[in-house]
């Protein structure tokens, strides 16, 4: 629809959007075409993980924009050598490609662990995966996502992907058989509702993938670049997994994913893998000066604080209101309610007036908390502050 000199009707529907603009940000705040501001605890779905423009993407922008933008994903560039450098030398990765997108990478993990099951495992594909997971909106990770309904939406789905139940390592044991190559999972299941995979079942994930001489693949495009206190998740468990992709906060706003694999997994051929913006500059400027800001002294260890206090304010709300509980880990956190009022939360915290609020709701009875990681501890209070009383406004909803 027309909405002020703006004109809307172009663009494809694909999600029902609220009758606003934004047209600015700066850290944890965002302001309308109208001159209303909100504080945004959703930051794009764990993107921003420094908040609206910060000054380190600016200038990264900025300058590598005046020297080189995309030379061709044929060519190395430096930012591009830069970036893979500092992610394998913080990880136990040897290898990485980059990308744009999440579900770019995770096509790229399944590609990747199938050529390896061509090659190693007598063509072994399947990839063992979890009932409630995400893992993008390509037809494969569609299809090895665990998102209720999604096995019929443009069918035919993308054969190989069995489902087990997370935290569950029998329901795994029970799918291994002589074509499976992988077993794939985020550490948390954030759009499933923010569900953390246990320690243990991640230790004993790993062995079972060991004794079976599979591939473990951690899907990290939410958890990974810092959100839960850690670089990667999968990290507080002490695990070391063969496969990882990151997406969302490595890039800061701006599309950049990556797929990070050991030496010995790496057996894509010239031709298996590409694309038109793999790699280059701009992005992967951007990346290097977001890990960098990362692995800033102290930058992690406030992360985990600032998880803590949030945790805190959280369970304080479940206790005067009754509700079911909190959970998550760092600033990926979800608040689990006592009906399902989760959408009606989140429409009367975007338009509370004179501020908004912009808060989730993957599942009808919790939110989802997402800050950027720069968020403090002031905002943090300010959004508990509007939370109590809308909690309070929606009660019986």
């Amino acid at each position: 629809m027309p909405h002020g000199e703006l004109d809307t009707r172009s663009l494809m529907t694909i999600t029902h959007r609220p009758d606003l603009v934004f047209l600015r940000g700066e850290g944890s705040w965002l302001h309308d075409d109208q001159g209303k501001t909100y504080l945004d605890f959703v930051q794009g779905w764990a993107v921003n993980c420094l908040g609206h423009c910060p000054p380190e993407i600016v200038e990264a922008l900025s300058r590598q924009a005046r020297v080189l933008i995309n030379p061709s994903p044929a060519f190395y560039n430096e930012a591009m050598i830069e970036l893979a450098g500092l992610l394998t030398s913080h990880s136990v990765f040897d290898r990485v490609f980059l990308a744009n997108t999440g579900a770019e990478a995770n096509e790229g993990a399944i590609k990747l662990a199938r050529k390896w099951g061509q090659i190693h495992k007598g063509g072994a594909y399947e990839i063992i995966t979890f009932e409630h997971s995400f893992h993008g909106r390509t037809l494969a990770t569609m299809s090895a996502s665990g998102k209720p309904g999604w096995d019929t939406l443009f069918a035919p789905q993308v054969p190989g992907f069995p489902k087990a139940r997370l935290n569950d390592l029998d329901s795994v044991k029970a799918l291994i058989g002589p074509d499976t190559v992988a077993v794939m999972l985020e550490p948390i299941q954030g759009e499933g509702g923010v569900i953390p995979a246990e320690a243990d079942f991640l230790q004993s994930l790993r062995a079972l993938t060991h004794a079976h001489g599979i591939l473990l693949i951690v899907d990290e495009v939410q958890t990974g670049m810092g959100r839960t206190g850690r670089l990667f998740a999968h990290q507080h468990a002490g695990i070391e997994p063969d496969i990882m992709t990151l997406g969302k906060g490595i890039g800061g706003g701006v599309p950049l994913s990556a797929l990070l694999a050991r030496e010995e997994i790496c057996c894509f051929a010239p031709g298996d893998q590409g694309g038109t913006y793999n790699g280059n500059p701009l992005m992967a400027a951007v990346g290097v000066a977001v890990l960098r800001r990362l692995l800033s002294p102290g930058f992690l260890e406030s992360v985990e604080g600032k998880g803590r206090y949030l945790a805190a304010a959280l369970s304080r709300l479940v206790i005067q209101h009754r509700l079911q509980g909190e959970r998550g880990s760092g600033l990926l956190r979800a608040l689990i309610l006592d009906t399902d009022r989760g959408p009606a939360l989140v429409k009367a915290a975007l338009e509370h007036a004179p501020q908004g609020l912009l808060l989730n709701a993957p599942r009808p009875n919790l939110l989802r908390f997402m800050p950027a990681l720069t968020v403090t501890e002031g905002e943090i209070d300010q959004m508990i502050a509007l939370l109590d009383e809308l909690l309070r406004s929606t009660r019986g909803s």
